[in-house]
């Protein structure tokens, strides 16, 4: 049977819903059987991606919300006074590392379709004790931020959960400022797997049926408009699926966008 785009959207939304509601419990959260996300204990999953010394900067329980396959805030370069955007953002766990890293002069946002989500991630970033970061309903292909508004865009295993991946990729080159950067980290397929072979090794909730081979990532974000894009494998999750670094760079040269936004920019969470 085929499963629809809609039906495939609240399977993902009802799944981070439950994980939301465990790690709020105490529990470690999961997105599913067949999936990428591994265990407690799996340095390659998660809070275990995170050093020491980071984990320390949150309060628990935006650990266990952790269901990624990286580290973006690892590999994004933030600086002092910029502005980024994490899509995705789930329980805040790189909101919070994000906001602390640009500084009172900078701003973090994190966007999430899923309000039980949300909820944990504005209890977290009070927790935390950040007041630069701002928490959005909405979905990554129809972004609620103004265009050219950000300096970084960072992801944590989320872009392969899209059913419109060419609208996320548009997206991100709409809100980013000329010059603007991504680091982001995703569930990546080798080019010689297929869709039915990616399917075979994981379910799409899980983050493996609906992972981009590293080509169509290249390709798609090159159509976009992007330079200076690179996907790097890390670590291999299943046969032939890997862990990945994607970063790009939208042109300093590039013309202003004037494509229509959904939403103006908040000015609160």
């Amino acid at each position: 049977m085929t499963t629809s785009t809609e039906e495939l959207r609240e399977e993902v939304r009802r799944k981070y819903a439950e994980a939301a509601e465990a790690a709020s419990k105490g529990s470690q959260g999961s997105c599913g059987s067949g999936s990428c996300c591994g265990t407690t204990a799996d340095a390659d999953f998660g809070q275990g991606l995170y050093e020491a010394e980071q984990r320390d900067e949150l309060p628990e329980v935006a650990a266990l919300a952790s269901l990624g396959c990286g580290n973006p805030t690892a590999v994004a370069d933030l600086r002092e006074g910029e502005t980024v955007l994490d899509l995705g953002s789930g329980g805040g766990i790189d909101v919070i590392l994000s906001a602390k890293r640009v500084g009172p002069t900078g701003l973090a946002y994190g966007l999430d379709m899923t309000e039980e989500m949300l909820a944990l991630a504005r209890r977290n970033a009070v927790e935390a004790g950040v007041r630069n970061a701002i928490f959005l309903r909405g979905v990554i292909e129809d972004v609620p931020l103004p265009a050219d508004s950000v300096d970084v865009v960072i992801s944590n295993c989320v872009v392969n959960l899209s059913t419109d991946k060419p609208a996320v990729l548009a997206e991100l080159a709409r809100v980013l400022r000329p010059g603007g950067r991504l680091g982001i980290s995703d569930v990546v397929a080798e080019d010689r797997l297929n869709a039915a072979e990616r399917a075979e090794r994981g379910s799409f909730v899980g983050c493996i049926a609906g992972a981009l081979s590293k080509d169509d990532y290249e390709t798609g974000l090159a159509a976009a408009g992007f330079e200076d894009v690179s996907v790097t494998f890390t670590h291999e999750v299943e046969d032939g699926i890997h862990g990945a670094i994607v970063k790009a760079r939208r042109p300093a040269d590039a013309e202003p966008t004037a494509l229509p936004v959904s939403a103006a920019a908040p000015g609160c969470c």
